[in-house]
């Protein structure tokens, strides 16, 4: 299995401004000088993580996914990130992971953060995904659904979680904790990607991105409270080699999620 290349983006946004994250991330991302076949977005990277879902979203038509089509041509890989998406009467914060022939697949996120009331202005999403690329297996989600261990279990075989966030500098410890229990306890690469910069709200995020190894070690963490961009090499032989000499995915215990 080849290597996975894999580009963090650790970036500051702008509050409710589509216009301005747009050009923001297209001046980076034509600035990449190295190769890679995936890169990755916070949370909500065209507009912050706002609850002003009805003036701020946009159909699966729309500018930001039209960037993203021109983006993934030109570099030649994924790019994935959330947006707000009208679906319908709903409204999703919605992972988007862009092809770079122009397909595209999608997941929206399933656990809503109440403490900010994202569950009146969003719908959940209902169906957790496995996406492959290079032969690697990935499964993204979105910010708090990394509190839930039973919705993020390792039940489809997966090599690696892609995590973007927007998650607060307050909690930052939860943050590592996390991500590294998730690496642990499924033996899978975890990518965590959040943002730095303040707010509409006036909360501070110190980003803290970082790449965990499936034994829970970190490979890449990105300087807290600044904007940067980096990318780590996964080595497949890893997990084969964890999952061989310490099958505890063997001995996981057989549920059923009720939604």
């Amino acid at each position: 299995m080849q290597n996975l290349n894999i580009t963090l983006f650790q970036s500051n946004l702008y509050w409710e401004s589509i216009d301005s994250n747009l050009n923001d991330f297209e001046n980076k991302i034509r600035n990449l000088k190295e190769e890679t076949d995936l890169i990755v977005l916070p949370e909500m990277f065209s507009t912050g993580f706002t609850m002003n879902s009805k003036k701020l979203a946009e159909k699966m038509n729309g500018r930001t996914i039209e960037k993203m089509k021109n983006w993934a041509k030109e570099k030649n890989c994924v790019i994935t990130g959330s947006i707000i998406i009208q679906d319908g009467p709903n409204y999703f914060n919605r992972l988007i992971w862009m092809k770079p022939d122009g397909t595209l697949e999608s997941y929206d996120k399933r656990h809503l953060f109440r403490m900010m009331e994202e569950h009146k202005h969003y719908t959940a999403g209902t169906s957790k995904i496995t996406i492959e690329i290079k032969g690697w297996k990935i499964c993204p989600l979105i910010c708090y659904d990394l509190r839930f261990p039973v919705w993020t279990r390792n039940v489809d075989g997966y090599d690696c979680i892609i995590l973007i966030a927007n998650w607060p500098a307050a909690r930052k410890n939860a943050w590592t904790d996390l991500l590294k229990a998730r690496a642990h306890e499924n033996q899978t690469y975890v990518i965590g990607v959040n943002r730095v910069g303040e707010d509409g709200n006036g909360i501070p995020f110190s980003g803290n991105s970082i790449a965990i190894d499936p034994t829970g070690n970190p490979l890449l963490e990105l300087e807290p409270n600044k904007e940067i961009h980096k990318t780590v090499s996964l080595s497949y032989n890893k997990i084969d080699e964890l999952r061989e000499k310490f099958p505890a995915h063997l001995d996981m215990d057989k549920f059923t999620l009720h939604l």
